[in-house]
């Protein structure tokens, strides 16, 4: 048997904080700029980049050597990586924008933003993808909370005009709402989170009027959550895997390391429900 090919190292790119703004208590802005992110083309409106933070107090910082890092110094002083949405890429102006959901000093991401000032950099690899909204779906569904807020976004954007749309986005409430793009076919739900975590958005898809025909689903966010949607728009819509995005940012419970470590796991347990196998 040949070798198998070796894991291609995806060549890192340096951003430079431009300006940040805070969009709502929970949000932050961030556009990155400079000659770092030449050759930067999202070809998706789900596109993703994968950020890189060293730890506070590393003998480092972008740009960077993983391989380099990794072999010289101990497993604590590795970089934390996380990934996030593209929310807008001006080719014209080079400049790429990432919204940070923030909790106050929880996290690695979310603390970095709120510090972040111009001139400071960032490394990141990508971008990567596969959700654009088809543009012949007879209509799309799209549900997440905060964390999907910006693919949702780039989504609504993206689509033909006349298209139809049937929204549902969970946040602790209306402060955290961002204005949405969308024609007279674009019918947006802000749902109210209640005690945990994607139950109320849950119940608000199950609950509402929906249409009929073929349509294009994408639903991210809290992983339990988009398990249960992903279940009910199987059942009941019997939607094909290609009219399917369905991802778990993250999982309640779980840090976001933890995550990251169970969710090739948690993949497998929904694939094997779409072939009707036993799941624990």
């Amino acid at each position: 048997m040949a070798d198998p090919a070796p894991r291609r190292r995806r060549t890192p790119r340096t951003g430079t904080v431009v300006r940040t703004t805070r969009l709502t208590p929970h949000v932050v802005r961030v556009v990155l700029g400079g000659d770092g992110l030449a050759g930067f083309a999202p070809e998706h409106t789900d596109s993703y980049v994968k950020l890189q933070f060293p730890p506070p107090g590393a003998p480092y910082a972008a740009p960077f050597d993983l391989d380099d890092v990794q072999a010289r110094l101990p497993r604590e002083q590795w970089p934390s990586t996380r990934t996030y949405t593209v929310r807008r890429w001006d080719a014209a102006a080079a400049e790429l924008t990432i919204d940070f959901v923030v909790h106050g000093d929880e996290g690695v991401a979310g603390p970095w933003a709120v510090a972040a000032g111009p001139g400071d950099t960032l490394q990141l690899l990508g971008p990567g993808g596969a959700y654009t909204p088809a543009a012949d779906a007879g209509w799309h569904l799209l549900a997440g909370d905060e964390t999907a807020l910006p693919a949702i976004a780039v989504a609504l954007e993206a689509l033909p005009a006349g298209a139809r749309a049937e929204v549902f986005v969970e946040v602790a409430g209306p402060e955290e709402e961002q204005p949405l793009a969308g024609g007279p076919g674009v019918r947006v739900t802000w749902v109210r989170r209640g005690r945990a975590p994607g139950v109320a958005l849950v119940a608000a898809v199950a609950g509402a009027d929906l249409p009929d025909g073929d349509v294009h689903v994408f639903v991210h966010g809290e992983a339990g959550a988009v398990r249960e949607l992903r279940r009910f728009v199987r059942a009941g819509f019997d939607v094909p895997r290609e009219r399917l995005s369905v991802s778990g940012y993250w999982r309640l419970g779980s840090t976001e390391d933890r995550w990251q470590a169970e969710k090739r796991e948690w993949n497998a347990a929904v694939e094997a429900e779409d072939q009707g196998l036993p799941v624990a």
